[in-house]
Parts: structure tokens; C-alpha cells; sequence
């Protein structure tokens, strides 16, 4: 028989195991402290817990749901990309990325993606299916072991890896719980980041559930006929319909959005797109964070120019709009999503 991770469990969950073995109620507190505080690799860590326990438990459940395929580093060592494996044999990225006040992880929610955008290389992989609880905070947890070593920790999370968070809401929900929970991971919320390129229907629940976890939105084009071409989903969620969700997410949780823009060399970059850009959100409490693209094999068209992209920030800026300029990281060990196990696969 097939173990279960146990990283999977809620501590409802944990609780109800530990009831079903007879076990006090105070066992479940010294198990979340095992696996989320002192982030044990092994049930024979666990002294607090009888041996017989440990057994017990040791024979229903895995701890480690990944398992380390390849590392790679930045020439600086300001960014490295791992590469795991999933139990199934499937491979998935997660990049952390070392700033001077703290260090940023950039998780995957899926195995893939089915959102088609046709820039990024985990779109053109395809999808194979959605990463459970376990496999998601798994990533995080190998990082803060690798970092504990040093002295460090992470401090800020993001939801931007392989994937559409919002098509695996339910296990990123859960996830959420777990990395702001005071009593296990002990990130802040204002400190984690949530991106996706504008499943509406979850918005209004992401609002509703996590109000202060920040919202990312993937724009990348203003005006529905270029952000169609861009992004697939467009169709399903146009941008009038995306805007007016925007619109009540602030109004629901009084929290700015971000919009994030991939700038590409005369496709989106055009005086006209900035001013187009700037109409769409203006007056909107919000943030816009550009970045030149990352290259991508299957896609030809290059990242704007730096003066591009200072010229497109001008305009926003002349409009009002707050805006940063996003530093591309790790370009020369395919920092990008996807495309690293887009390598290894082809």
C-alpha cells in the first residue's frame, strides 16, 4: 500500500489520526511542532513521541513528498533553481531568489499548465495535473532546512511558479493556512504573493479567504484582441469582466493589486500600449511591476530594450500609476518557469 504525505493533513486532520491510534490530544501539538517548527525529515526525530507511535505512524505516512532532482545556481549564487520529483515521476520548479534584507521563494502550484500563454515555457508543456498540499509546501520546507544551516530563513513567498494557482484553489488555499499560520510555516501573509492571470470566479473567494495575502494579477496586454493572443484564457475572462473583479476585490479587502506586465520587444512595449495600460487602471489602488520577458525556446520574440521599458514606465508614471521595474534574475540558468524541466524533458 501506497503511503500518504502527511504534509497533506490539516491539523483537523492530524488530530482525527492521531484520535483514530488513541493518542491524547496534546500529541497533535508536538507532531505540528516536529513538522512545521523543527521541520523533522523523519518520524525517529520525534523524541517527545513514543516509539510506538512513531511506528504507527511511520508505516501509514511519507514526510518528504519530493525528492531533489537537480540544482542549479546563478553566476552571483543570488538565485538558484531546484528541480524535483514528484512520486509519480513528474518534474516541477521552485526558484529562490536572495535579495540583500531577504530571501524571496517562487513556488509551483501545478505539474504544467493549461493556460496556453504562449510566451511562457511552462504553458507550452502542457498540463498533467495539479500538486497536492504536501507537494507545494514541500518546496518551501526543503528551502528553510537549506537556509536554517546558514542562519537564514525565508521571508517572502510567491505563488509564480509552474501553474495557475486559482485551477488548484482548494490545495493553495490550504497551503495558505499552513505557510501564515502562527503555529507552523510562520510566514506573514503580507508577505505572500498570489498571482494568476485572472480565474475571476476565485477572486471573489480569494478576497473572501485570505484577505490579507497579496493578489498578482498576469496582464500583460490592455486591450482584449492583443491580451488574446497573449493569454488564452482572455477569452473566458475578458478584460472588462477581469477589471470590474479587480475592482471588487479592493473594495472587499481594502488591499492593493498588482499587475504584472512582461514586456516584449514591439508585441506589447509601444507608447500606445502604455497609454492604453494607463486608461485601463487608472484611479485603481494598485501596482505595476514590469519585467522584460524572460526568453523561452518555442517563443521568438525577445524582452524589451532597457529603454524601452524606461519609456513605458515613463508614461504610466506621467498617469499616476505607482510602478517598479522588476529585476530579471537568473536568466543564464533558465530562472524563467518551466523552463528548466522544459530542458531536461526535451
Amino acid at each position: 500500500m501506497t503511503k500518504a504525505f502527511i504534509y497533506d493533513l490539516t491539523p483537523d486532520q492530524l488530530a482525527e489520526t492521531l484520535n483514530a491510534l488513541e493518542q491524547p490530544a496534546f500529541r497533535t501539538k508536538q507532531l505540528i511542532q516536529g513538522l512545521y517548527n523543527k521541520l523533522y525529515e523523519s518520524f525517529d526525530s520525534f523524541d517527545a513521541i513514543p516509539k510506538a507511535l512513531r511506528a504507527s505512524l511511520d508505516a501509514q505516512f511519507e514526510i518528504t513528498p519530493l525528492t531533489l532532482h537537480s540544482r542549479v545556481f546563478s553566476k552571483n549564487k543570488d538565485t538558484e533553481k531546484v528541480l524535483f520529483q514528484t512520486h509519480d515521476g513528474h518534474l516541477i520548479e521552485t526558484v529562490l531568489m536572495r535579495f540583500e534584507r531577504r530571501n524571496t521563494l517562487c513556488i509551483s502550484t501545478q505539474v504544467g499548465c493549461p493556460m496556453g500563454c504562449v510566451f511562457c515555457a511552462t504553458g507550452q508543456q502542457g498540463f498533467a495535473r495539479n500538486l497536492s498540499m504536501a507537494e507545494i509546501l514541500g518546496q518551501f520546507i526543503h528551502f528553510q532546512r537549506e537556509l536554517r544551516q546558514n542562519n537564514e530563513a525565508l521571508r517572502n513567498i510567491v505563488f509564480m511558479g509552474m501553474g495557475e494557482p486559482f485551477l488548484n484553489y482548494d490545495n493553495v488555499s490550504k497551503s495558505l493556512d499552513a505557510l501564515s499560520d502562527p503555529e507552523r510555516l510562520g510566514i506573514g501573509a503580507r508577505h505572500i504573493t498570489v498571482s494568476t492571470v485572472g480565474v475571476i470566479p476565485r477572486i471573489a473567494q480569494f478576497a473572501k479567504d485570505h484577505p490579507q495575502v497579496n493578489l498578482a494579477i498576469s496582464l500583460h496586454a490592455a486591450e482584449d484582441g492583443l491580451r488574446t493572443q497573449l493569454l488564452p484564457a482572455n477569452k473566458q475572462y475578458p478584460l472588462d469582466k477581469l477589471i470590474k473583479a479587480c475592482h471588487d476585490y479592493i473594495k472587499t479587502t481594502n488591499r492593493k493589486i498588482t499587475f504584472e506586465y512582461a514586456l516584449i520587444d514591439q508585441i506589447n512595449d509601444t507608447p500606445e500600449h502604455a497609454y492604453t495600460f494607463a486608461k485601463l487602471i487608472k484611479g485603481m489602488l494598485s501596482i505595476v511591476n514590469l519585467i522584460t520577458l524572460n526568453p523561452s525556446k518555442a517563443y521568438p520574440y525577445p524582452g524589451s530594450s532597457h529603454a524601452r521599458v524606461q519609456a513605458f514606465r515613463d508614461i504610466l508614471v506621467s498617469h499616476g500609476i505607482r510602478v517598479t521595474v522588476r529585476l530579471r534574475r537568473g536568466i543564464e540558468i533558465n530562472a524563467g518557469c518551466g523552463q528548466l524541466a522544459g530542458s531536461i524533458k526535451s
